[in-house]
């Protein structure tokens, strides 16, 4: 059997399952097609045609390079077949974005037969997708006398790529699908347990909320077949939680368009809405396909006659709606007025929808073709020596006279590109900035890989000072779908420039840290700007953004990221914190109270949080930086004294050292470099040359809040409130309560200690209660399980080496084997200590879950529903998050302990203390 009737036979298995051919990626495969195709007495010519033509996968891919030559046969007269004239050929090599097809291009347009070199030069001029080794060849020809060549720079330098494009129609007709009422996650759109499926595009559409939505979704599209129908969240915000380029992919494979007719499962142009607004995260996504994000604010405060907001019988704010965007709502969004209207009748003003960069965006059908456009413009006009042509938008540029820097205006100031010279920058200044660190994890870097094929990428920009492939999402099964896509991914990063956690060569043991751990210890300056492909890419050191898949290629491609300066929200402390608490309860407190001053508004939400902890050193406050996530935050800054961060690079320092030592550094020593990078920096804050970041005294923030630790009496507990009768409250975190409000008397059926939220301090409490729990009862029995997920194989040594993890074996009923990872996911529990392998694990929920419909209490970062433990028939999965011991106290008790329960079972345990800082952190 060959390789075609093999993917013929694959194509039987697909129909079962209601899909299409996969789209072909493989040089091998498509070189048989070919042979085929050159064959006319070939039965399977049409449908090798069909396949060579429609179901290539462009880029970088070797199926594209194989498909870029024979069209280059073509077009020479090498190769003759009656269906691809010459001119058919070269529309085909127009829609393969890059990599090959432009080699192949300037081979053409740079070649004797001036007819071809004219045709290849049309094409080229609408490219922009050009990599050094490209531009180098133009360059060279041009000052060699080349007239195509300076014909092709003069079209780059006038962005002919760009402005010949059709411009953004004037309205555009929707008709509305509510998916969801409160908030609706990625999860939602692109659940975490198919993430194998994501490099799989249309067998992953099929995720994409329910079969029922998607016969919905497909029959008002029927219905309306001129509009496009807009995905709702109703009385919540759009896409919160995990930045999922898969999210954005799904909606668009169902409601937006296709980008070309010969790439298969790529469609553009999504519209999304929420009456809250889109979560930044995502809106960068949207932005990246050419989507349009709106904030509908369609519920508004009900204002007594004071003008105070009049709230319930349970103190929360009563809300109107002010206009319906129910399912089957025709909607016109005016692209010019930029307001959005029932008919005839105006509804709101949505122009933060329409500014220019995101009119260019939509015109060019994503946002990498303005970025890779703008430095194709740059290097064509630096080459022939003529000013740039204004042509893209310019970037918004604010600057107040007299008002101070904020520690993030302060970053993006130093790492801005293309910026006016000595303008100094404030929040709402739209900015290119050199991205630092970057982050793929494993269950979106098959995508990101796609991504870099697709813009045709194929090493890391020297910019970048490291960057890093995570193993961590799927960790705890190492299952045939792992199998079949991590080592296939880790190659490909390997190869491209990343540290990674898998050696494809397999002369290192995998490391399955959690990403977020991993790049808070490879970023070694507090000046940094860090880029992840998750969510919760918040470290302690530096500013990080979570971002999708895309743009995290786009950071590893270019060094470069583009976004607005961020407000910033100021958090500061007072009191003293009790004994009996847990650092994980100030975190909660911090939400508690902030909802409180701002009268229930989240200040939080698309902003950077400032957080002045000054005394904990990063490993600490990263339980509260990776937490900002869940406030919908935009990113957070954790600002130290000198002396504390000087402790947390010493820290780092050490760990990229182990991360040396095992074999992991690179062929450019990056991880030595990071090691460098640390020590100059340790230097200047010792000197007094450079103490750690501060703001100025006289920044300018968005609000400032300040958490009373006095007022922190017992742990906090962050509820789901799945049973609350308002929808749109349920499956957020803005339900904190004290351990006492559940008396004491709740069912616990499962614990989890473990992802990014813990640290090292924490597992040496769970071994310090067990040793209580054993000498007051005189054994220790668990009513419920408790499932164990240290963060860093470092940590699991660490506490080897000082007796803890001795401890946790002892009362451990299952650890983990490295040398005999689990091949299947647990489906069932029994009440012991399960010590499992570093990694995400329940908290990703899409390899280990809870059973379904338990009361989950955990240390990890996800109430989303479904995330952790779905429902069952009879009773909503509920994932409870608290505070270490009182995690590991309620599998013991099988319950909610009481607070004198707790009390007692914490005595004498170092829970991890925090004090304000009693120096004043500002420059």
């Amino acid at each position: 059997m060959n390789i075609y009737n093999d993917y013929l036979q694959e194509i039987e298995e697909r129909k079962g399952q209601g899909l299409n051919p996969k789209p072909i990626d493989g040089a091998e495969l498509l070189s048989a097609i070919i042979g085929q195709i050159k064959d006319s007495d070939n039965a399977d010519r049409e449908e090798s045609l069909k396949f060579f033509t429609y179901n290539v996968v462009p880029g970088t891919t070797p199926a594209a390079a194989v498909k870029a030559v024979f069209l280059k046969e073509i077009i020479l007269g090498q190769s003759v077949v009656k269906e691809v004239t010459p001119a058919f050929a070269f529309e085909l090599l127009s829609h393969m974005k890059g990599g090959p097809s432009i080699e192949v291009l300037l081979d053409l347009a740079l070649g004797n037969d001036v007819v071809i070199a004219t045709e290849a030069a049309k094409v080229l001029k609408t490219q922009f997708f050009l990599y050094e080794a490209d531009t180098a060849r133009l360059e060279a020809a041009f000052k060699s006398g080349n007239e195509i060549a300076k014909e092709i720079l003069v079209s780059y330098a006038n962005a002919e790529f760009f402005t010949k494009l059709p411009e953004v129609v004037e309205e555009i007709k929707v008709v509305t699908y509510v998916a969801g009422e409160g908030d609706i996650s990625t999860d939602l759109l692109s659940p975490g347990n198919q993430a194998h499926s994501r490099s799989d595009r249309e067998l992953h559409g099929k995720c994409l909320i329910s079969p029922e939505a998607q016969d919905e979704i497909q029959a008002l599209q029927a219905q309306h077949p001129d509009k496009s129908v807009m995905l709702i969240a109703e009385k919540g915000t759009m896409g919160v939680g995990s930045s999922r380029m898969s999210g954005v992919n799904n909606v668009a494979l169902w409601t937006g368009k296709k980008a070309s007719p010969y790439v298969p499962f790529i469609n553009i142009a999504p519209i999304v809405a929420g009456t809250n607004g889109i979560s930044p995260i995502f809106l960068t996504t949207v932005d990246v396909t050419g989507g349009i994000g709106l904030d509908l604010k369609n519920w508004v405060k009900v204002l007594d006659e004071k003008g105070n907001a009049v709230r319930n019988e349970n103190g929360d704010v009563v809300l109107e709606e002010a206009y319906s965007v129910a399912t089957g709502t025709v909607l016109t969004i005016n692209t010019k007025t930029k307001k959005l209207y029932n008919g005839d009748k105006e509804l709101i003003d949505i122009s933060k929808a329409f500014t220019p960069q995101k009119m260019e965006f939509i015109k060019a059908g994503g946002s990498y073709a303005i970025v890779f456009g703008k430095k194709l413009q740059t290097f064509a006009s630096k080459t022939l020596g003529i000013d740039i042509v204004p042509v893209f938008a310019p970037s918004k540029e604010v600057s107040v006279e007299g008002q101070g820097l904020t520690a993030v205006e302060k970053i993006f100031n130093k790492n801005a590109v293309g910026t006016t010279p000595g303008k100094v920058l404030h929040a709402g200044s739209d900015v290119r900035v050199e991205v630092n660190i970057v982050g793929s994890q494993d269950t979106t870097g098959l995508m990101t890989s796609q991504e870099l094929e697709s813009m045709a990428a194929t090493v890391i920009s020297p910019i970048v000072d490291g960057a890093y492939q995570s193993g961590c999402h799927t960790a705890s099964v190492w299952d045939n779908k792992s199998k079949a896509n991590i080592p296939r991914l880790m190659k490909f990063m390997n190869d491209f420039g990343l540290i990674t956690a898998r050696d494809p060569k397999g002369e290192y043991l995998a490391m399955t840290d959690v990403i977020h751990k991993v790049l808070n210890d490879i970023t070694v300056d507090e000046w940094a700007i860090i880029i992840g492909g998750d969510s919760h890419t918040r470290m302690s050191k530096g500013v990080a953004f979570g971002a999708d898949s895309g743009t995290v290629a786009l950071a590893l491609a270019t060094g470069e990221a583009s976004m607005p300066i961020p407000e910033s929200v100021k958090v500061t402390f007072k009191g003293d914190m009790k004994t009996y608490m847990d650092f994980r309860d100030v975190v909660h407190a911090t939400q508690s109270q902030m909802l409180k001053q701002f009268g229930g508004e989240n200040v939080f939400q698309g902003r950077i949080i400032e957080v002045h902890l000054g005394t904990l050193t990063a490993d600490q406050a990263f339980t509260f930086t990776d937490w900002t996530a869940e406030m919908k935050a935009k990113a957070s800054i954790c600002i130290s004294e000198d002396e504390t961060l000087i402790e947390s690079l010493m820290i780092a320092k050490r760990r990229i050292q182990i991360m040396i030592d095992k074999g992991m550094d690179n062929a450019k020593q990056v991880l030595k470099g990071l090691i460098a990078i640390a020590d100059k920096r340790i230097a200047d804050i010792r000197s007094g040359e450079k103490p750690a970041l501060t703001p100025d005294a006289n920044a300018k923030y968005f609000a400032e809040v300040v958490i009373d630790l006095d007022l922190v009496e017992e742990p906090m507990i962050a509820d789901p409130d799945v049973n609350n009768a308002d929808v749109s409250k349920r499956y957020t975190h803005d339900t904190i309560r004290p351990l006492s409000f559940y008396g004491g008397v709740k069912k616990v059926d499962l614990g989890f200690v473990g992802s990014c939220m813990v640290h090292k301090g924490d597992l040496k409490i769970l071994s310090q209660m067990l040793k209580n729990i054993d000498e007051q009862y005189g054994k220790v029995e668990f009513k419920a399980p408790l499932v164990v997920a240290p963060p860093t194989y470092n940590i699991v040594d660490e506490l080897k080496a000082e007796g803890d993890w001795e401890v946790l074996q002892k009362y451990s009923g299952f650890e983990f084997d490295d040398n005999a990872p689990k091949g299947v996911a647990r489906t069932g529990y029994e009440n012991i200590l399960y010590l499992e392998r570093p990694g995400c694990n329940l908290c990703m929920g899409n390899q280990e879950k809870a059973e379904k419909g338990d009361t989950v209490m955990a240390t990890s970062t996800r109430l989303f529903q479904g995330r952790v433990v779905e429902d069952s028939e009879g009773k909503k999965g509920e994932s409870l998050l608290s505070s270490t011991p009182v995690v590991v106290l309620s599998t013991i008790l099988g319950r909610t302990p009481t607070m004198d329960e707790y009390k007692a079972a914490v005595k004498g345990i170092n829970l991890t203390q925090f004090a304000p800082s009693h120096k004043l952190l500002v420059m």
